[in-house]
């Protein structure tokens, strides 16, 4: 009878089959596939009772999915089984294709372990194909793999028991199952791919709004900052392009950010900062430096660069932080100007006038500089005599221990030669003294500053004017011959006996020049003195009624 009705059983199961993979293809969740995979195999393949075990990420699997009997479905679902005692009940028993089925006559000695188990009650068997209660009959399920579903790796355990005919499942039966188990198991990976997606969608969501706060966050404190900011390009054709300015920089340039955009910080920095503009947006970091205002000035800010990096790309934007230093720089240029110039007249001091004049010249070389320098040119510093060669400017020696110096020379006749070099007029006040004891300190400061102020404009740009301390100046005039300086000096004396309003009366001073020359191989303290001494022989050659002034 079985075997006459075999093929309309078969057709009726199919039909079952399809409506229970087509549920377990749409269930909406992992844990809904789950209960449908349990329940298609008590409506679709005639068992009363069916198990899903569900493999955990740490190995172990856990009852997620129960059918056919409520009681046995609340003591036992959610319970874990090791995967050890799992991979014990896989490998015993008989193999029927991927099924794994044990008999009641092995199964007893899995009845202690600590898979989750529900005893059934019945009669011993009495024919050779019954299905004892004690039987086991496991479908392993694995995610889909080329070439088969043992092919891939474990994610479940598909546990029947007690089929509705009471025997084992034939040949048709077995292939059922494990047509079943493979499709479940398509449907469990599917369910957790479709689970896995939507968490990472719920994480990107999460990301992209905390990406949009930041965004936010960094617009405002971008466009509200009280200093300025900017973002440039770096690297290709547009490296250090402006592309995004906040009113704070706009406001500090007067420049609108329509026009920002047009420019790069290398167009509005000032043509002595560039280097130090370069160095700052290649290496990010820091500098102080001038930008440029609209109205032809420069402000003077404190420049700090930060490279905003790209993961795939490297390095791709500058964000750039601008600080108004304009007060800051006025002031250090102020206690800078103090240090270095005389409080009375603003001349150079005597302190800046040493430092300009040693800036010209390279001094003699010393006994241990001669020593070091014998490989410089060839030979030893020293003749067999112990005596040192010849180290005037323009020798080989001398050329060999200074070649990155430009030296400076002076007039060798006391005749003009042609010779230009750099004249240092050493000019001392005639008569100063008794103005300050007949008019007082007030009217002396008065005089001063007048001289000062005539020696200023009688001199070149470039040329130095330098009060070396009381009534005593001293001018650097580069490039002139002994003509040029001896016309100067005459220039001078003239333009400062001319009367001087002191206090409300007319005063008058004479002065004494001397002209000295500086050299390479002199120190300032050498040149200022020769230039002193030479004044003093200039004074005294002078009768006195010509020195000094009523």
């Amino acid at each position: 009878m079985e075997t006459e009705s075999e093929p309309y059983v078969r057709l009726a199961t199919l039909r079952q089959l399809h409506q229970v993979m087509a549920d377990m293809n749409t269930a909406r969740s992992l844990a809904d596939t789950l209960q449908t995979v349990a329940d298609g195999v008590v409506n679709g393949l005639g068992y009363e009772l069916a198990c899903v075990n569900l493999v955990r990420p740490d190995g172990d699997l856990v009852v997620a999915a129960f059918a056919g009997n409520p009681a046995a479905e609340a003591l036992i679902t959610g319970r874990v089984g090791s995967r050890d005692s799992w991979e014990r009940r896989l490998s015993m028993g008989e193999n029927w294709g991927d099924l794994v089925f044990i008999p009641h006559t092995e199964g007893w000695i899995l009845d202690d372990d600590d898979v989750p188990q529900w005893y059934t009650d019945g009669p011993a068997p009495r024919f050779e194909d019954e299905w004892h209660p004690s039987d086991r009959l496991f479908a392993p399920m694995f995610t889909p793999g080329v070439g088969g579903s043992s092919c891939g790796e474990l994610i479940g355990v598909l546990s029947v028991d007690r089929p509705r005919n009471g025997r084992r499942p034939g040949a048709w039966g077995r292939e059922a199952l494990q047509m079943y188990a493979f499709q479940g198991a398509i449907a469990i990976s599917n369910a957790r791919l479709r689970a896995n997606m939507q968490r990472a969608l719920v994480r990107l969501e999460r990301d992209q709004q905390a990406l949009r706060a930041s965004e936010e966050s960094f617009r405002q404190a971008f466009e509200y900052a009280p200093s300025g900011m900017a973002i440039a390009e770096m690297g290709g054709d547009q490296h250090g392009r402006i592309l995004r300015t906040n009113d704070a920089l706009c406001r500090l340039l007067g420049r609108p950010a329509s026009a920002m955009r047009r420019y790069a910080f290398s167009d509005l920095v000032h043509p002595e900062d560039i280097g130090t503009l370069l160095r700052t947006s290649a290496e990010g970091g820091r500098a102080e430096l001038r930008l440029g205002r609209r109205d032809g000035t420069y402000v003077w800010v404190s420049l700090r660069n930060s490279v905003v990096a790209d993961a795939a790309d490297g390095p791709r934007f500058l964000l750039t932080h601008v600080e108004d230093i304009e007060e800051r720089k006025r002031r250090e240029l102020q206690l800078a100007h103090r240090a270095s110039h005389d409080s009375l007249t603003g001349l150079p001091n005597s302190a800046e006038l040493r430092a300009r004049l040693s800036a010209r010249l390279c001094q003699r070389p010393t006994h241990a500089a001669l020593e070091s320098i014998d490989a410089a040119y060839g030979h030893p510093a020293y003749d067999a005599n112990g005596h040192g060669f010849d180290f005037r400017p323009g020798t080989e020696a001398f050329d060999a221990a200074y070649d990155h110096h430009v030296h400076t020379v002076a007039p060798e006749s006391e005749h003009d030669d042609g010779t230009k070099g750099l004249a240092v007029l050493f000019c001392d006040l005639d008569g100063f003294k008794s103005i300050n004891d007949r008019f007082g300190h007030n009217a002396g400061d008065a005089v001063l500053i007048e001289v000062a102020r005539r020696l200023s404009r009688q001199v070149r740009d470039g040329d130095t004017v330098a009060r070396l301390g009381g009534d005593e100046f001293v001018i650097l005039a580069d490039g002139l011959g002994r003509a040029d300086a001896a016309d100067l000096a005459v220039r001078l004396r003239n333009e400062i006996i001319q009367p001087i309003r002191a206090e409300g009366r007319a005063v008058r001073v004479g002065a004494s020049f001397g002209i000295g020359w500086a050299h390479c191989g002199m120190t300032a303290d050498e040149v200022l003195k020769s230039a002193d001494e030479r004044m003093y022989v200039e004074k005294r050659s002078r009768p006195k009624q010509h020195r000094r002034a009523g």
